[in-house]
């Protein structure tokens, strides 16, 4: 195990630490979905750009969790991964 991981879960311990990771979770989500389609696509940041007309600069701080992308940027980001958007709301398992 990572000393990050240690690290986290030691925290994670504070119920107060929990809720605040817990409440950024979907932004958490967010980045990794366009990471993950990005890749599978195969495609690099400046190719997603050019398809996009979203700037590479722009497209690495969403990725990275710099910057939080609008609806509509979500919906050009799909666009030039040949792909369609689809959000989802989903029970809270209580």
């Amino acid at each position: 195990m990572t000393n990050f991981k240690r690290f986290l879960e030691e925290q994670l311990r504070d119920e107060e630490f929990k809720k605040e990771w817990d409440a950024l979770e979907p932004e958490f989500a967010i980045v990794q979905a366009i990471l993950d389609a990005r890749k599978r696509a195969g495609m690099t940041q400046k190719e997603l750009s050019e398809r996009s007309g979203i700037a590479q600069g722009d497209i690495s701080k969403l990725e990275n969790g710099s910057a939080n992308p609008s609806l509509k940027t979500l919906q050009r980001l799909a666009e030039g991964l040949g792909m369609r958007l689809k959000l989802e709301f989903v029970p809270v398992a209580k």
